[in-house]
């Protein structure tokens, strides 16, 4: 089996269904089949095949699946990378990933404009008005039988590149074998309920392992619809459940957040979305309270898992909320195993900080081009994520923070989550990130950086007092920098690195 191979087989048996719909219209199962197959065959024609790499730079449009399966049809690798990059981030994956093929978003042409001049010898793809140097995907589309090309890729074989989001340096590129992607579809459509009924809302970018292999892949594989929307806005977002009957959605915590304050909330009618999902950071109790009240609904399901995973890791279940809401739950989800361990890779103790490590077929194959990384991350079939976690005496695991973010002052361990909860419920913080900031006599300063409430007026006296007693005298931020807004990637994760480039 493989990722191409859920397509065809939909194709076969559900002809007629409803494989992609948007705002522009829908797709059935075989007339999306058919445009892959025609894509395929264009692929050929121009020296595309099997062990290529085809760089997709688009959002989640119709021709980003059609290329996504076009190019798994051929044995390539589909390179999906986020329509956020800039010039130089996009010279610097295609260079690292050696694309033979770049597909881009004709919205996003200016991006991209020179990249057939970095790199002649590679093909370039575009959709809209016809630009020299550019193959028009219309075209590659418009023309060719429609008889099934056959894929050979086993189980094996590679099949996808992702980047890292990079929350901690430059990218790194994480390839993933067919049955790494079919091991983690198989546990979300098992775990989340997925059925040949459900639609799955894509509005978070495809471009991340998440959307692509929990949703795109998994809902693929059932045979469930998926409705594209290319970019996130909470009107968007709430006139895409409404109007397509969504079933399935995964988004960062800030997406439900955003929403949950759109004035017209209450008007909607999200009565269909079974399975409201959510990854890439946890929510507190107060966080899920606010939202669950926004979207009138307690079917949220909280999943953890690095890109590296799969994703695959652990889940907490809407009923676990009311109790164990912040933490990532307590067990590892189908096709995947958790432990946390001490520096000698011994099993921590409950109530005592461990790295959390992961294992299950749907961990990556590798990093490409860095072995010794490579290597330092995955030791005797386990994954070591670089999350430190702790286990409470029910047996939910609460992450505590990043390897690389702990703050060590004065030889003492400080975790910044911790600062970063008691500080958030200060009326006058919107939202904050707290960071180490270098220090020559005790090797690092806790600082927070802010952003505060509209005409907030309150000082960094009354923050320090607001946290005293409530942390230990060492945690509490020395220094406060106050800040627009926290830089975050396309997933919403804060990038802390970028915060202490700044502020340094």
């Amino acid at each position: 089996m493989n990722i191409s191979e859920l397509l065809s087989r939909n194709a076969r048996k559900y002809p007629k269904k409803a494989a992609l719909l948007e705002q522009e219209g829908e797709l059935s199962y075989r007339e999306l089949n058919v445009l892959v197959n025609r894509m395929a065959f264009s692929f050929e024609e121009k020296g595309i095949g099997r062990g290529d790499r085809v760089m997709l730079y688009m959002p989640n449009t119709r021709w980003f699946v059609i290329s996504f399966f076009a190019a798994l049809r051929l044995g390539a690798t589909a390179v999906p990378v986020s329509a956020r990059l800039t010039s130089r981030e996009l010279s610097y994956m295609l260079s690292h990933s050696r694309a033979k093929a770049v597909i881009a978003e004709h919205l996003l042409y200016n991006n991209c404009a020179t990249l057939p001049g970095e790199f002649p010898k590679a093909v370039f793809i575009k959709n809209g008005p016809v630009v020299k140097g550019w193959e028009l995907i219309e075209n590659m589309t418009a023309e060719g039988g429609e008889e099934d090309l056959p894929c050979y890729s086993s189980e094996d074989d590679e099949a996808v590149m992702l980047y890292t989001s990079g929350t901690t340096g430059r990218p790194k590129g994480v390839v993933f074998s067919n049955k790494n992607i079919l091991t983690t579809a198989v546990m979300m459509a098992v775990e989340m309920e997925m059925k040949p009924e459900s639609r799955m809302l894509h509005i978070m970018p495809l471009s991340h392992s998440a959307p692509l292999h929990l949703f795109l892949a998994a809902g693929t594989y059932v045979g469930a619809s998926h409705c594209l929307v290319p970019s996130f806005t909470p009107e968007l977002f709430l006139d895409a459940v409404e109007r397509w009957r969504t079933t399935h959605f995964f988004g960062a915590p800030t997406a439900y957040l955003l929403t949950a304050g759109h004035p017209d909330m209450s008007k909607k009618d999200l009565s269909s979305m079974t399975h409201w999902v959510y990854g890439g950071a946890p929510m507190g109790k107060k966080e899920v309270d606010t939202v669950q009240k926004a979207f009138r609904s307690d079917r949220f399901y909280c999943v953890y898992g690095l890109t590296e995973a799969g994703p695959n890791g652990t889940l907490l279940l809407p009923e676990e909320h009311d109790k164990k809401a912040g933490s990532i739950g307590s067990r590892a989800a189908l096709n995947a195993e958790i432990r946390l361990v001490d520096e000698e890779g011994t099993d921590a103790e409950p109530g005592e900080p461990g790295e959390i490590i992961l294992r299950g077929e749907g961990t990556m194959l590798r990093y490409e081009g860095e072995p010794e990384k490579t290597a330092e991350t995955i030791r005797n079939g386990w994954l070591y994520t670089g999350d430190v976690g702790k286990m409470d005496e029910d047996g939910y695991i609460w992450v505590l923070e990043r390897k690389k973010d702990i703050i060590i002052s004065g030889g003492v361990n400080i975790y910044p989550k911790e600062v970063e909860e008691q500080l958030a419920a200060h009326p006058d913080i919107s939202e904050c990130a707290v960071i180490g900031m270098p220090n020559k006599d005790w090797g690092e300063t806790v600082t927070a950086c802010i952003v505060l409430k509209e005409k907030a007026e309150s000082t960094e006296k009354e923050w320090k007092d607001f946290l005293s007693g409530k942390l230990a005298d060492y945690k509490i931020p020395r220094q406060f920098r106050v800040i627009s807004e926290l830089p975050r990637n396309p997933t919403g994760k804060i990038l802390k690195h970028r915060l202490q480039e700044v502020h340094t």
